[in-house]
């Protein structure tokens, strides 16, 4: 019987739950090299750097050869979200281009599908509705390779089987195990592409905090019925994923400890732990390109437009997200109370407490450019919201 990796991580269920010991108690994690490079554009630039990390990571053709591909984008926030003039793509959403480009190399390698999906805000209409209501031409995306299809996650998927049920292994923190889109089983690949980027709750949103937005709305959303999914979303995640203030549908598991903390430094690092545990992307994209410094989405007299010129690619997203971090300034194993993580705990210690990845830096190859070499320090931009420390700017 031939099933998807999709397939076997979703169905193993509570009987390989069993055998495990808890994480806490692991004598190590996994890691995986990480490549790093120093990339000012998009288009032909990004197009070259991404093909050699690729390689520098042992080539694509192993990962996606056959394989039905998800890629993972970030839209994050309303189709009219601005930094200033610049469009969503040189600020806080994945690159157009950037997409397109990865696209054409899975397509390159060998992928016999590719998914680009994004649970996108838009009630109830497709991905291609909401790129369209923000500038993007989903053609482009939908032209750089022979098979490539777009999936709005925040919608019931087609057919009879709308949601699967995926088990976090070691039992989760938040919740044991998350109903998400059936399109996620039929993928092989799953790939998280996001821009290096602060967060105003979860410290920073790299790989792992990209995948907050695969939880479906109709599930994980403001205003689902008590019984069912909804038929369609109507609003965010702020009830049950920021402040806990009532549970999913009773069709979904409830989450473990209704009397843990009802607060979202605690709630939502646990939340996307939980996801990349239960879920974990095979290839993590970060584009520092272009980004913005001080929080996830724009805010006036709190977020800054930078130029930090570097990527980050990797194939275990805590150890990819560990890199990038120090890319950014930042101690990977900082907990709460430090930069970037002082009102919310570590997402990277908590995945890795499932045993996802290691985050320290010691024990994760990195190939390439030296992290050293790509530095740029977000917390000398950006407003005053973090206590950003006083002197001279830099924007390269």
């Amino acid at each position: 019987m031939n099933i998807s990796r999709r397939e076997f991580v979703a169905g193993w269920g509570a009987a390989g739950l069993a055998m495990l010991h808890p994480a806490r108690m692991r004598a190590s994690v996994p890691t995986a090299p990480v490549a790093v490079a120093r990339c000012r554009s998009y288009g032909a630039e990004f197009l070259a750097a991404t093909e050699k990390m690729f390689d520098q990571l042992g080539g694509m053709g192993r990962l996606v050869k056959g394989k039905t591909v998800t890629i993972k984008i970030n839209l994050t926030g309303g189709e009219t979200t601005r930094q200033d003039y610049l469009p969503q793509g040189r600020a806080c959403w994945s690159h157009p281009r950037t997409v397109g480009a990865v696209i054409h190399l899975l397509d390159k390698a060998g992928a016999r599908r590719i998914r680009v999906v994004e649970g996108a805000w838009v009630w109830p209409a497709s991905l291609e509705e909401f790129m369209l209501k923000a500038g993007w031409d989903p053609d482009l995306l939908m032209g750089a390779a022979p098979r490539v299809e777009l999936i709005n996650t925040n919608l019931p998927y087609k057919g009879n089987k709308p949601y699967t049920r995926f088990p976090v292994p070691n039992g989760g923190h938040l919740f044991p195990a998350y109903d998400l889109s059936t399109a996620y089983t039929e993928s092989d690949v799953l790939v998280s592409m996001n821009k290096l980027k602060e967060h105003g709750t979860a410290g920073v949103t790299l790989s792992i905090k990209n995948l907050f937005g695969i939880s479906p709305t109709t599930i994980y959303g403001n205003k689902v019925p008590v019984d069912e999914s909804a038929p369609i979303p109507y609003g965010g995640r702020q009830e049950i994923g920021h402040n806990g203030s009532r549970q999913p549908p009773k069709s979904s598991p409830p989450e473990k400890d209704p009397s843990s903390p009802r607060e979202a430094g605690y709630r939502i690092p646990r939340f996307i732990a939980d996801l990349v545990a239960a879920i974990p992307p095979d290839l993590e994209i970060l584009d520092g390109i272009e980004t913005i410094a001080g929080a996830e989405l724009p805010r006036s007299g709190v977020t800054e437009a930078v130029s930090p010129g570097a990527l980050v690619i990797g194939t275990n997203a805590v150890s990819t997200d560990a890199v990038a971090m120090a890319v950014m300034g930042f101690d990977p194993m900082a907990d709460r109370g430090k930069a970037p993580f002082e009102t919310c705990d570590n997402t990277l210690r908590l995945a890795e407490e499932l045993g996802v990845g290691t985050r320290d830096l010691g024990n994760i190859e990195v190939v390439g450019t030296p992290v050293k070499d790509v530095v740029f320090n977000f917390r000398e931009h950006g407003g005053p919201r973090q206590s950003r420390p006083p002197g001279r700017r830099r924007t390269a």
